[in-house]
């Protein structure tokens, strides 16, 4: 009986230990109560909304017909009603559709001739998953005005036919989609996590303190401790990119000076964020417990799995201060579709920026631990 009174004892000056402390609390009931609406409300699989474009050139009853029943699809969204074939591309580079549909000049005078009809449907390939599930879709589509077309003209066999391109990845293969996301999505976690850790080891190991007593300025401090982790990401996006090109055989379509010029604004706001972390807690138990913190909706948050425009407007909103999203978006068009510095401004500034905010506050914050 003894013994148990004294676990109890040993039990209870253990959670007095972890509930004392404030960070500790806050790390033990907001991740989960967050984590939890995050994946009930962003971590969806399904696709609510797929925006469209149209390419009628045969503006008839029929081409009519078949539109209306993609706009009184729940899922399809147009955006736009375009005029030249050549405005499909910076609609669907830009990520404004996801879909473009193409009709042809004789779409009706070939379902009134008997003879079966063609559509072009182009589909954004960049994320597999989304344009698989898209696709479906679009067939099952196909395949309602196809039965209501034979039962109202009497005629046998499939009217319609969807010809379907897929651009950046023409088998659909998740593996392109998922191991270029894999570029910035693993950096980020090694390079977050080992900045994190590399103050807390510092004050747990006790040298941290002899940093009192050096001509070290809190800027020159920072500078010392984000250069390795940036170059040790950079290591890791490479080991990352040969397995990519050597092993799975991925055509990479732009240039490695472009992605690395984008990877290396990446790694600054991700060092920033790891080294706004390490000034804020006191142990390395404290850094990995507020680096997984945010590491998870990070993750969540990025478009790796679930499409960004299908979550709620709250979580779309929290995205744009996610580096990780921009991060995914950068490897995505360097390597499949073969984008620009130029083109690529919309994701790099926004890196910047938050690298422009992380890093000051983080020199700052080591300026009031070193004063």
């Amino acid at each position: 009986m003894e013994s148990v009174f004294r676990i109890m004892a040993l039990i209870r000056k253990e959670l007095l230990a972890i509930l004392k402390d404030p960070r500790s609390r806050v790390v033990l009931i907001m991740p989960p109560l967050f984590q939890t609406l995050m994946f009930g409300y962003a971590a969806s699989f399904d696709l609510n909304t797929i925006p469209f474009v149209v390419l009628d050139q045969d503006r008839s009853a029929a081409s009519s017909t078949f539109l209306g029943d993609l706009d009184g699809s729940p899922v399809f969204q147009r955006i736009a009603d375009i005029h030249r074939a050549g405005d499909i591309k910076k609609l669907i580079d830009n990520r404004d559709a996801l879909v473009a549909v193409q009709i042809g000049p004789d779409f009706e005078r070939n379902l009134r001739a008997g003879r079966q009809a063609a559509i072009q449907v182009i589909v954004d390939g960049r994320n597999s998953n989304t344009a698989a599930t898209a696709l479906g879709y679009v067939n099952a589509i196909v395949a309602s005005f196809n039965q209501k077309w034979s039962s109202s003209h009497r005629v046998s066999g499939p009217s319609v036919r969807a010809i379907v391109r897929a651009w950046y990845n023409e088998n659909l293969e998740t593996r392109w989609h998922m191991i270029p996301a894999l570029i910035g999505t693993i950096t980020m976690l090694q390079t977050m996590l080992l900045t994190a850790l590399s103050v807390a080891r510092e004050r747990e190991d006790g040298t941290f303190d002899q940093l009192l007593v050096t001509p070290f300025k809190p800027a020159e401090i920072m500078v010392g401790k984000a250069v390795p982790s940036t170059l040790i990401g950079l290591i890791q996006a490479t080991i990352i990119l040969l397995v990519a090109q050597l092993w799975f055989a991925i055509p990479f379509a732009g240039s490695f000076l472009t992605l690395y010029a984008g990877l290396i604004l990446f790694l600054v706001a991700a060092v920033g964020i790891g080294l706004l972390v390490s000034a804020m807690v006191a142990t390395m138990q404290q850094a990995m417990l507020f680096s997984f913190m945010l590491l998870m909706p990070f993750i969540l948050l990025s478009g790796i799995s679930t499409p960004i425009g299908n979550m709620p407007e709250f979580f779309q909103y929290l995205t744009l201060v996610n580096p990780l999203r921009y991060a995914i978006d950068l490897t995505h068009r360097v390597y499949l579709e073969g984008a620009t510095l130029r083109q690529l401004i919309p994701v790099l500034w926004p890196l910047a920026a938050i690298g422009a905010v992380t890093l000051p506050v983080a020199a700052w914050l080591f300026r009031n631990r070193l004063s």
